[in-house]
């Protein structure tokens, strides 16, 4: 465990009842007492809210929240707006964590990395791996030209030290990935790690919140877009 560090798990919700009581239960025996998970709930009033609600009657460290309403990118920036910990990790509510992540992850953010990005085991919506390595097939690097031409931050395999908050918060407007805004903003800022040991189980299914197809011009002028926001921001 970290060296006294209080850690943060930012969870972003929405329609997440099928599988986010399985996500918890793999979070929590990990986490110390002082630690937390903020679930931000993008559609408060469902069945996922009654399920975190009754998660946090038995675990005070689970506290749930309303998101914004405002989309994936706005409703991840509400629950890290929302962590008091000096190292955050991103969540989904649909993967599974592997009981070594938080040991991993935080003796790397105790060594003074900025951020951590690990690898991933994919799998189907029940579990069965159908890749083993998540860097290998995606060809993850680290290097700020390499992320803003071929972006390697995943959220769900990324955790940053509280320093971060400052350079990424508030998130710049019509990002088209908070990932890779969250990436970018730490390869200017400190070090960053890669972790090739998989740490979760990354469950694809129907009902994943990923974007849709995208031309080649949108792709060029997103990055156009991003590059000039940190610019900005660093300015």
């Amino acid at each position: 465990m970290s060296k006294g560090k209080k850690i943060s798990v930012a969870l972003a919700a929405y329609k997440g009842e099928k599988f986010i009581t399985e996500q918890l239960e793999s979070i929590v025996f990990q986490l110390k007492d002082c630690d937390e998970i903020i679930v931000s709930d993008d559609l408060p009033g469902g069945e996922t809210e009654q399920i975190v609600r009754a998660f946090a009657e038995k675990d005070a460290r689970v506290k749930y929240i309303h998101g914004p309403q405002k989309g994936l990118i706005k409703n991840f920036e509400n629950a890290i707006k929302h962590c008091t910990g000096d190292y955050i990790f991103l969540c989904d509510q649909d993967d599974v964590w592997l009981p070594d992540k938080v040991e991993q992850v935080t003796a790397k953010l105790d060594e003074g990395f900025m951020l951590v990005l690990h690898n991933a085991m994919v799998t189907d919506e029940k579990l069965t791996i159908k890749d083993t390595s998540f860097f290998k097939s995606h060809g993850t690097k680290t290097g700020f030209t390499a992320n803003l031409l071929k972006n390697s931050y995943m959220g769900c395999c990324m955790a940053f030290s509280r320093d971060l908050c400052g350079r990424i918060l508030p998130f710049a407007e019509n990002l088209p990935m908070h990932d890779q805004w969250i990436g970018l903003l730490a390869e200017k800022t400190g070090k960053v790690c890669l972790v090739e040991k998989p740490l979760i189980l990354y469950r694809r299914h129907g009902s994943n919140m990923t974007g849709g197809k995208t031309s080649l011009k949108q792709k060029i002028m997103w990055r156009i877009s991003i590059a000039q926001k940190i610019k900005e921001r660093l300015s």
